[in-house]
């Protein structure tokens, strides 16, 4: 398959230590369900989709989620995180076809 690419957001851009953030996962991916059929050939297009995110922030679990294959194509996962230091975010994101894939982030308060 052809890589994935993802995007990390976190929402203020400018925040602080004690502050919570909205942190957002954006992934361009086909999330393909197995059942629909390629217009060309009339052959189905086999189930291709992310069936798990996980959050972590400084090597501790914020939240996992569980996916399935009905979720829109190129989606967005967000969650919240009460910010404590600086470090690093990391997601990682499982595809039903055993692919994982990884992206991280610095975590830099102001102040």
């Amino acid at each position: 398959m052809a890589k994935i690419k993802s995007l990390i957001k976190i929402k203020p851009k400018k925040y602080s230590d004690g502050e919570v953030v909205q942190m957002s996962l954006m992934v361009m991916h086909p999330m393909e369900t197995g059942l629909r059929k390629d217009k060309k050939t009339g052959e189905i297009i086999p189930a291709d989709y992310i069936n798990s995110v996980k959050f972590e922030y400084n090597g501790k679990v914020v939240t996992t989620m569980n996916v399935w294959e009905s979720i829109s194509t190129n989606p967005v996962f967000s969650t919240y995180l009460k910010i404590d230091g600086a470090g690093e975010l990391k997601v990682t994101f499982t595809e039903n076809t055993g692919e994982v894939h990884e992206k991280s982030t610095k975590i830099k308060p102001k102040g």
